[in-house]
């Protein structure tokens, strides 16, 4: 008989072995976090993976997003696409379902509610807000995790047992810096998904985990630990009020169609003033022909014209692809 997980199992016993493969996992974004929590989830004999992501590959993501090769980039195959016949070819015992699709408050419950556990890959605060609330909600563990550079975070969310990500956001830095903007390693993206496989494996395996928020920088070997338990927020309107301010509609970004003009109007549903020279700065690098006055940026990112103002609204030109156009505004502006 084969024995794929016959290692596993002597760290993690034939029970908890057991319970890994009657559990189903939502990973959220199959990028460079998602698609290696991905990959070891499926090496490691879960049930079922569901991966979501509205992206597709291109050659600039192979530096670090491990699952994907370059006839997939250039093919441009939906990520979510890529990665399921990847992670078959892996692991034929574990049911993989994969969506294209673009996570809102609208369809975020409907996503989650058979999961076990969730495991974030998304590369923006405001969906992640989403995620969190419909987590709480739901009564679903959540483990948030991010990086940029050399530098990650990571931190679980236990409904009822931990603060929420709601509590602990001012405690984490401000999102000023995209992967697009400033770069990121792959040594990074690794120690990260490590931290969120393990807390998987843990709670899946009916392991208690310590609330801890851990940040890293593994290019100048720096780590830092913060046990959340004492930042829990008793005004949260998420797990304090229950009232998840972030599944409703007015709370989440906005796109609009331009009819006549191929373009998208985006509108965070989140109000926030930018730093348009401080903006300028970091994307300085990745775009072409930039304007920046006191009102606006303007500039020229691959084939897409774009004007964004102080208030975070901007105006992506050369696409009607909503899901394309929130993508572009996710690499430049986090």
């Amino acid at each position: 008989m084969i024995r794929k997980y016959a290692k596993q199992e002597l760290f993690i016993g034939a029970a908890g072995q057991k319970k890994l493969k009657e559990s189903h996992a939502v990973i959220l974004g199959v990028g460079a976090l998602g698609s290696s929590t991905a990959e070891m989830l499926t090496r490691a004999g879960i049930k079922k993976l569901t991966i979501i992501d509205r992206d597709y590959v291109e050659y600039s993501n192979l530096q670090r997003q491990q699952l994907y090769t370059e006839e997939d980039a250039a093919l441009k195959l939906p990520k979510a696409i890529a990665a399921k016949q990847r992670l078959e070819k892996i692991n034929s015992d574990v049911s993989i379902d994969c969506r294209i699709e673009d996570i809102t408050g609208q369809n975020i419950e409907t996503i989650i509610k058979d999961s076990s556990i969730i495991i974030d890959g998304m590369d923006n605060f405001e969906t992640r807000l989403i995620i969190n609330d419909a987590a709480v909600k739901m009564n679903k563990p959540y483990i948030f995790g991010a990086c940029v550079g050399s530098y990650g975070l990571t931190y679980p969310v236990i409904p009822g047992t931990t603060p929420c990500l709601h509590c602990i956001i001012k405690h984490l830095p401000a999102q000023t810096e995209t992967c697009d903007s400033v770069g990121v390693i792959s040594p990074i993206v690794q120690l990260v998904a490590a931290f969120q496989t393990a807390y998987a494996l843990k709670l899946l395996t009916g392991k208690a985990v310590e609330p801890l928020l851990i940040s890293y920088d593994i290019w100048n070997m720096q780590k830092a630990e913060i046990h959340a338990a004492k930042l829990k927020d008793s005004h949260c309107p998420t797990c304090s009020q229950r009232a998840f301010p972030y599944l409703e509609a007015g709370n989440q970004t906005k796109t609009d169609i331009l009819c006549g003009r191929d373009a998208i109007q985006i509108r965070p549903g989140v109000s926030h003033i930018y730093d348009l020279k401080a903006l300028s700065q970091n994307i300085q690098h990745v775009v072409r022909n930039m304007i920046v006055n006191p009102y606006l940026l303007a500039c020229e990112y691959e084939e897409h014209r774009i004007v964004l103002f102080k208030d975070g609204r901007a105006i992506i030109h050369g696409t009607s692809e909503r899901t394309r156009a929130r993508a572009i505004y996710s690499r430049l502006v986090g």
